[in-house]
């Protein structure tokens, strides 16, 4: 008996050293010299699995292949013919086991595999799959080569103490090199920067990077180094199409935990307009679960062709959640880079600038003059700062936008089987473009080629980088309400904790005029000629001497040119503050003089 279980008196004994005959073919057809082409495994990762698996298993679908150099079954004990020795080339010599056949184990003529049969049992592949190339494999490497990690020293403005900055530190996140000697990463990444630096994989060596634009609302940051090293032996990533629902993505960066490259996977959940936390806006955006960790942010995150579908930019952290993090996806990606190659900076994704109403109840339909086979939204503001506020007026019910038709819920066809918020057409334009807009009033359409610009908030949602501005007046510390000196007052959960009047303004209100800002008693620095309005705090300052105040820079001009006895400041909740004019300004550069404060104002409102 043979290893194999079958009677071995009938055949010719080999001797030890010769090539055995090839395998006759047998009589399905099927060649085992040629395999199948079939499709190979299109992930890269995933031809690198099939590699590193000495012995995938055969397809169930196909018979199991014959090992190379060893002679086929046959019913009848009978030696090949001559015809199919003339079909198959010489085979490789047999694989032996422990010793030969008719010499014990151990024997003095047992041999150890040779390296070329050990490589032969690697590669050896079932008959319906592809045979592995190693240029498939390779290509990996540039894709793993292009993720870099990113070094990067904050300083972030002190909004209690406007005239400083905060204690500096440092953060680690993740970028990806692409095409012009540019690297990606999260605008967050690289907020408030003063020094960014960049480490390839595998280098020891950080390389000093410029901040070339930062995109806050879609939180993107495009980064470049001068230094030519940097780039050598490096291929830049390239971008992959919108991925569908299931797909396979794979993020990749430098997250907590260790300090070499990570690498996690999953699928694509959900394709929707989502809220993008650092910008406050909402864009395109892909739900996956994958991991996605603190120092993911600016990793790419690759399908299973290893090209470019996104990249990591937040996750839910929530008791009922898990395993939810969320992808930039190309569109917004790549809107960004044309934008920055058009205009030589960042200008942002243009707005409608309307708030709209669901004209889902068939009554409101009815009422606004709307056919039976007539679906839109209705207008109920229009923002006074928007180029829009020329032609659209509130109850007008917004048709279609660029040709394409609105539902009554306000979604527009996306892909097949697919819906999504009809503000998706308008962040797919640029800034000074324009649109062909529909509308319904009075029962009659009208159409409107609107110029698109970019949201003017009452509240800013950044300052940009900038350092926040100020004015101070004996001790009366003004200055401009934003999203970051909300949060630095009253901490993340400042839409819970920050005063209800300053929240309405936050989320309702609109500017009025572009220069528009909201100016407030930040703190009072305790003097003498304030006593008794130290516990005014955050509130608004609506007039001064009987003028309404537009922005920080009217209110500090009128005062300095103030010639009347006394100061006179209107603010919210129905309070005045009441000064002598002479004696407060004169007592400022005291006050400044105790506090260490340099200037009086910020720089911004000297000029």
């Amino acid at each position: 008996m043979d290893s194999h279980g079958h009677a071995s008196g009938g055949k010719p004994r080999r001797k030890r050293g010769r090539k055995p005959k090839p395998p006759a073919p047998d009589s399905s057809g099927n060649n085992h010299n040629h395999l199948h082409h079939h499709p190979a495994p299109s992930s890269p990762l995933a031809n690198a699995a099939v590699l590193d698996s000495p012995e995938p298993e055969p397809a169930s679908s196909s018979p199991a292949p014959r090992r190379r150099g060893r002679k086929s079954r046959r019913v009848r004990n009978e030696p090949p013919s001559e015809a199919d020795a003339a079909h198959s080339p010489s085979p490789s010599p047999p694989p032996r086991r422990g010793g030969p056949k008719g010499a014990p184990n151990g024997g003095a003529e047992a041999a150890e595999p040779s390296r070329w049969e050990l490589a032969g049992n690697i590669v050896e592949v079932p008959a319906a799959m592809e045979p592995v190339r190693w240029e498939q494999v390779v290509k990996v490497v540039p894709s793993m080569d292009a993720v870099v990690k990113v070094f990067c020293v904050h300083t972030e403005p002190n909004f209690s103490l406007p005239w400083q900055r905060k204690r500096q530190y440092s953060s680690s996140s993740s970028g990806f090199i692409i095409g012009g000697r540019r690297v990606l990463t999260n605008a967050h990444s690289v907020e408030h920067h003063t020094q960014v630096k960049l480490k390839k994989r595998g280098s020891d060596t950080k390389y000093l990077a410029t901040v070339l634009a930062i995109g806050t609302e879609c939180d993107i940051a495009m980064l470049t180094v001068e230094d030519d090293e940097f780039w050598k032996g490096v291929t830049p990533l390239e971008f992959g199409s919108l991925p569908a629902l299931q797909d396979a993505v794979t993020v990749v960066g430098y997250p907590i935990g260790g300090d070499t490259i990570s690498v996690t996977s999953g699928v694509v959940s959900r394709i929707e307009i989502l809220s993008y936390v650092h910008g406050s806006t909402e864009l395109l955006g892909l739900q996956i679960d994958a991991a996605i960790n603190s120092g993911n942010s600016g990793g790419p995150a690759f399908n299973d062709k290893g090209k470019c579908v996104g990249i990591a930019f937040q996750s839910l952290k929530h008791e009922d959640a898990e395993n939810i993090g969320y992808v930039i996806p190309t569109p917004v990606i790549k809107h960004f880079i044309e934008d920055y190659e058009k205009s030589g900076e960042y200008t942002g994704f243009p707005i409608l600038g309307i708030e709209w109403q669901k004209m889902e109840n068939p009554d409101l339909r009815k009422a606004m003059g709307m056919k039976s086979d007539q679906k839109g939204v209705r207008v109920r503001r229009v923002e006074p700062t928007a180029p829009e506020s020329g032609c659209l007026q509130p109850s007008d019910i917004t048709l279609s936008f660029d040709g394409i038709d609105i539902a009554n819920d306000g979604t527009v066809p996306f892909r097949h089987g697919e819906r999504i918020g009809f503000s998706y057409l308008v962040s797919q334009k640029y800034t000074g473009e324009k649109a062909r807009v529909k509308v319904l009033r009075n029962s009659k359409i009208h159409e409107f080629n609107i110029k698109l610009a970019t949201h003017k908030r009452l509240i800013p949602a950044h300052i940009k980088g900038r350092p926040p501005s100020y004015y101070i007046v004996a001790g009366f510390v003004f200055m401009v309400v934003s999203v970051p000196y909300l949060r630095s007052e009253y901490g993340k959960d400042y839409e819970y904790d920050a005063p209800v009047k300053l929240l309405d303004k936050h989320l309702h209100a609109m500017a009025q005029s572009p220069d528009e800002q909201l100016v407030v008693v930040s703190q009072v620095l305790v003097s003498d000629i304030n006593i008794g309005y130290e516990d005014i705090v955050n509130i608004q300052v609506l007039a001064f001497n009987g003028t309404p105040v537009k922005n920080l820079k009217h209110l500090a001009t009128m005062v300095e040119e103030c010639n009347e006895a006394f100061l006179k400041f209107d603010l919210d909740y129905d309070q005045l503050v009441v000064l002598e004019t002479k004696t407060a300004k004169a007592a400022t550069q005291d006050i400044l003089t105790t506090h260490c404060i340099p200037s009086a104002m910020s720089e911004d409102l000297k000029s």
